[in-house]
């Protein structure tokens, strides 16, 4: 670990500045939101567009960065970054809002692409799985201590738009003033999505499942504080608790993971995530009943990405590992586009218990999903699994063929043995 510290630290101080940075904006973004009159829905499409633009990075950054390179096109987008998050409270606009946080997606994930390509160079074979598990850890804590600055400052007015940019810009001095020269950004074509589907059916449908409550956590949560008449700080403590959650629960289940039928904890994971939701539907008027809440459905929904990632790891030959997760990814990115936008209606229709319904009745289908699939297909024997990596749900395709990566060197290993 010390290693990986030592030749990557500015990396993951970068990081961990940007991400207070996302954390916040988005937050920011919905209480602010309230403030100047916009309606459900049109919180519900700017939340969205968030999405619409991180998978469409996906796809088109890996082309920039081989026509002008990584520092160029790193640059770029934070400076695109910090100038759209000015752009918000001068322009109090849905249209402007819309566009401005799709940019925002598309930015922040070539971003994350970029950044984590350094990050897989400068990591072995050797502590490739620590260096992956570090960032992860970099990430949520930036996302959680993003959302203590909310309380810092009015949303109404400009000090927190403004402090974010500052942040954004500042992340950016040590990871370029620091950086070694990487190889060539090389993108793997996607597994042909009907292939992936025939190969892992629970594994796509559960990926889609849960980019819907993915982004109905990250985009949606401050909308539902708002419309449950919580504090600006209640809405802050209510978010970092799906992370808390996350962060604390991601390794006692991929723990579970390698040492039990992953159907079998898919099943239960996702069936404990809805009971927990379903917990917000009859007390979300209680602030510690919330927090509870959103600690277990967030422990319990954001290591399912991995779960299913290792679960369809178990179908696939090493060759087509990567090649999958491009799919993966691409399947949960069109789940998580839609998240905000059911929950917005549901807002819309059953007041904050849409929230939490939305949520109970996509894990509730993802449990029920698993055990059909228990019926239709022989369970792999646990020693004949792969490796479990933890990696968040807003990762882009790199950080998944890092897992990827990690994940075919442990089991090589072990076919070595």
């Amino acid at each position: 670990m010390f290693s990986i510290l030592s030749n990557s630290w500015a990396l993951l101080l970068g990081m961990l500045l940007l991400m207070l940075g996302n954390g916040l904006h988005g937050t920011l973004l919905g209480v602010r939101g309230d403030i100047e009159g916009f309606s459900t829905l049109e919180m519900s499409l700017i939340m969205s567009a968030y999405f619409v633009g991180f998978l469409g990075a996906s796809r088109f950054v890996p082309e920039m960065i081989r026509r002008v390179g990584h520092v160029r096109v790193f640059a770029a987008l934070g400076s695109f970054i910090s100038a759209v998050l000015i752009i918000f409270p001068l322009l109090t606009d849905s249209i402007i809002w819309i566009i401005g946080r799709a940019v925002l997606g598309f930015c922040f994930c070539g971003v994350y692409l970029v950044a984590e390509s350094w990050l897989n160079n400068d990591a072995s074979n050797e502590n490739r799985g620590k260096a992956l598990s570090l960032y992860m850890i970099v990430q949520m804590a930036g996302i959680v201590a993003g959302q203590g600055i909310l309380v810092l400052a009015d949303p109404s007015g400009y000090v927190l738009f403004i402090v974010i940019s500052i942040l954004v810009s500042v992340s950016f001095a040590p990871i370029l003033l620091s950086i070694n020269p990487t190889p060539a950004f090389e993108r793997t074509k996607p597994m042909n999505l009907p292939q992936l589907i025939e190969t892992s059916p629970l594994g796509c449908v559960g990926m889609f499942l849960l980019g819907g409550v993915f982004s109905i956590q990250f985009g949606m949560a401050a909308i539902f504080g708002v419309e449950a008449k919580l504090s600006v700080g209640q809405i802050s403590s209510f978010i970092a608790a799906f992370y808390v959650g996350a962060m604390l629960l991601q390794y006692p289940i991929g723990w579970l993971s390698d040492r039990m039928d992953r159907r079998v904890l898919i099943a239960i994971v996702s069936a404990l995530a809805a009971i927990s939701a379903s917990f917000g539907t009859i007390g979300w008027d209680s602030f510690l009943l919330l927090l509870t809440v959103a600690f277990f459905v967030g422990g319990m929904t954001n290591p399912l990405y991995s779960l299913l990632i290792a679960h369809t790891n178990d179908f696939l030959d090493f060759d087509d590992m990567v090649a999958a997760s491009g799919g993966l990814l691409f399947i949960h990115g069109f789940g998580a586009i839609s998240g905000p936008l059911i929950v917005g209606w549901m807002i819309s229709q059953f007041g904050p218990l849409g929230f939490f319904l939305v949520i109970i009745s996509l894990m509730g289908g993802l449990s029920l999903y698993a055990l059909f699939r228990m019926t239709q297909r022989t369970a792999i024997a646990v020693e004949d699994t792969g490796t479990y990596a933890a990696v968040t749900p807003g990762a882009s395709p790199v950080a998944l063929g890092i897992a990827q990566e990690y994940a075919i060197d442990v089991a090589s290993e072990d076919e070595e043995k």
